[in-house]
């Protein structure tokens, strides 16, 4: 641990010689990176600080054990030998903590796509459970939601919706929904009474911004028509639609949900920025990317992460075997235990995967 500590302790001394560095100080996104990096830094190295101190009381108490013949020095050094080793152990479990690798990305806000899966109109109607699911946990964080792009259908459901959350730590909380979503329950449509099974996928991308991506006119097509509601009747006099697509990826986004034409193309292009930094952080990261890939690309059912279960009011979420018996209060947004629950797991994953540190000392 103390040869980490010192690690960080040079890795300030270079990010304060960075911040010297003229050339630095005229990127104003780099600046705001390692700014971040220093606030990290700073923190681990506040509890390294209390880790030396306290291991320096240790091997004083133990020097003072070995040397002292005095009954009453000797009970001391005990007292504060005991003490103190108590404290060096939680202090080890901080410091393990914070050295976990932080997501930077957490801190970003997010754009959310909710699309019927298996299921046909049901799917359609569970993908709009979903999606007010999602707005009310986000005024329960206090978060601001946008609706982006919306396909209803004529019984109230949603074939697709996108819609970006703005907030803090965003990110870092919803990354944990994408995947596919299971619903089992009797269909308002079901006359018989059987259940049935249905599914909705979820991706959440990271709202990408100019800096991060950069888009050329030249790469993109765009078309305009008219806006159309379900079934198709259309519900604007005006060509305000808006279809972009890129070509060198063939990636194509619609937006019709905002009357000027104007508006529909800002809001196309950052779904479309949203989803091409998302494919570039997939090149970088191939191997989760194809799994993430395949767990929301068709919307089986089989491929789910989370099961609602109407019948038995259970919501179970297969990567962590979480079960929850409150249903109702999960689609009214109280998704808070669902969400803490996966990232203690993933931050025991890291920890695991950090090994134990070691301080020779």
């Amino acid at each position: 641990m103390l040869a980490i500590i010192e690690k960080f302790e040079k890795r300030l001394e270079e990010l304060n010689n960075e911040f010297m560095n003229p050339a630095v100080l005229a990127e104003p996104s780099k600046v705001k990176v390692l700014n971040q990096e220093r606030r990290q830094v700073e923190e681990i190295l506040r509890a390294g600080r209390q880790y030396k101190d306290c291991l320096r009381t240790i091997n004083d108490a133990r020097d003072m054990l070995d040397e002292s013949n005095d009954p009453e020095l000797v009970e001391m050094a005990k007292s504060e030998l005991e003490k103190s080793t108590t404290k060096l152990e939680a202090l080890e479990g901080e410091l393990n903590l914070l050295l976990v690798p932080r997501d930077t990305n957490d801190a970003k806000n997010a754009i959310v796509e909710i699309r019927a899966g298996t299921g046909g109109e049901e799917a359609a109607i569970f993908a709009a459970n979903l999606f007010r699911m999602y707005i009310r946990f986000a005024e329960r964080q206090g978060w601001k939601v946008e609706s982006l792009a919306s396909n209803p259908t004529g019984l109230g459901g949603l074939k697709e919706v996108i819609f970006l959350i703005k907030g803090d730590s965003v990110y870092g909380s919803m990354k944990y929904e994408s995947g596919v979503h299971r619903v089992q329950r009797v269909p308002e449509t079901e006359s018989s009474g059987r259940i049935h099974t249905s599914a909705a996928t979820v991706a959440v991308l990271l709202e990408a911004e100019e800096v991060d991506i950069k888009i050329e006119e030249r790469e993109l097509k765009v078309d305009v028509y008219r806006s159309s509601g379900p079934g198709g009747q259309s519900v604007n006099t005006t060509d305000s639609a808006v279809r972009i697509t890129h070509i060198p990826t063939g990636l194509v986004v619609t937006c019709q949900d905002e009357k000027s034409q104007l508006k529909n193309k800002v809001r196309a292009m950052q779904v479309l920025r949203a989803r091409l930094y998302d494919k570039a952080i997939e090149e970088q990261n191939k191997g989760i990317a194809q799994e993430r890939k395949a767990m929301v690309s068709t919307g089986d059912r089989s491929a789910k992460i989370r099961t609602y279960n109407f019948p038995q009011s259970r919501v179970t979420d297969h990567r962590i075997g979480l079960t929850l018996y409150r249903l109702d209060d999960i689609l009214q947004g109280e998704i808070d235990e669902l969400i803490s629950a996966l990232k203690q797991d993933d931050l025991e994953k890291k920890l695991k995967s950090l090994g134990p540190a070691k301080d020779g000392g």
